[in-house]
């Protein structure tokens, strides 16, 4: 069952289940990837845009509930965080810090970095972890081994 067939699916379950919040959610990452199936030609959104298109969508909650903290709405920060958890359940499982901190420490030791090195570790790092790894995550646990 590819990725889409899944949302799908959950979708009408949670149609069914009245549940609002997952519906109006995941209404959301459908319409997500049905723009970007109709934005050009011969495109289709394969697992892995589908999954880079949550992912940006989480950051945008995350944001979102950043400023409505500052703001003072605690329920509708609740709410993009509910929905975070959501989408979340849909993306593969993340690297902990530590496996993090294991492909950072072996990208440096071949690259004999320096600090000054910093972006050419990034570049390599995210594109071994990608999808995988929260980037500022991967950015803290750089910044911290480069010292």
């Amino acid at each position: 069952m590819t990725l889409k067939e899944k949302i799908i699916a959950d979708l009408t379950a949670a149609m069914k289940a009245r549940d609002e919040l997952k519906t109006s959610t995941l209404r959301m990452v459908k319409a997500d990837y049905m723009k970007y199936e109709v934005s050009g030609k011969d495109k289709v959104a394969t697992d892995e845009v589908i999954l880079d298109l949550m992912k940006k969508g989480i950051k945008q909650r995350r944001d979102s509930a950043e400023g409505f903290t500052k703001g003072g709405n605690a329920a509708m920060a609740q709410k993009e965080l509910d929905e975070i958890k959501i989408i979340e359940a849909y993306m593969p499982a993340q690297m902990s810090e530590e496996e993090i901190k294991n492909v950072v420490a072996d990208t440096i030791k071949q690259m004999n970095a320096t600090p000054a090195d910093f972006g050419k570790i990034m570049g390599m790092v995210v594109g071994k972890t990608k999808g995988k790894a929260d980037g500022a995550v991967v950015s803290k646990v750089v910044k911290e081994l480069l010292k």
